[in-house]
């Protein structure tokens, strides 16, 4: 199931890329671009850290991804998820949000360290 739901955030992370590359353009702001490209890079990088934790719990299935695996899914909800909406035009207040998102991130990285430490005793 973690490597699917990651598959699907990488997918997701593709399509939403060309978007910007190729669809946005055409509307957006320099500034909603630089929210759009943000957060696929963010996207990416999570969804393929999100790969990693799906790739480890099959090799070593004793070793607990899943806090972290939800933790990091929720940052790339929020802090993703509000950059592109800002992106397409929504309120700017959204970008509230976007901190929190990575926040969720940074959790679920810790969590994951602090499970590593665990783990390697």
């Amino acid at each position: 199931m973690w490597i699917a739901i990651s598959a699907i955030n990488l997918a997701l992370a593709v399509m939403l890329g060309a978007f910007g590359a190729h669809g946005l353009k055409a509307f957006a702001t320099p500034e909603q671009l630089v929210w759009w490209a943000t957060a696929t890079q963010y996207f990416f990088y999570h969804a393929l850290g999100l790969f990693a934790l799906g790739i480890l719990s099959k090799v070593s299935p004793q070793f607990p991804i899943k806090a972290s695996f939800i933790l990091i899914q929720i940052g790339i909800l929020l802090f993703c998820g509000s950059l592109y909406i800002m992106a397409l035009g929504l309120p700017r207040g959204l970008g509230a949000i976007t901190p929190m998102g990575g926040v969720f991130m940074i959790l679920g990285w810790l969590v994951l360290a602090r499970n590593g430490v665990k783990y390697a005793k």
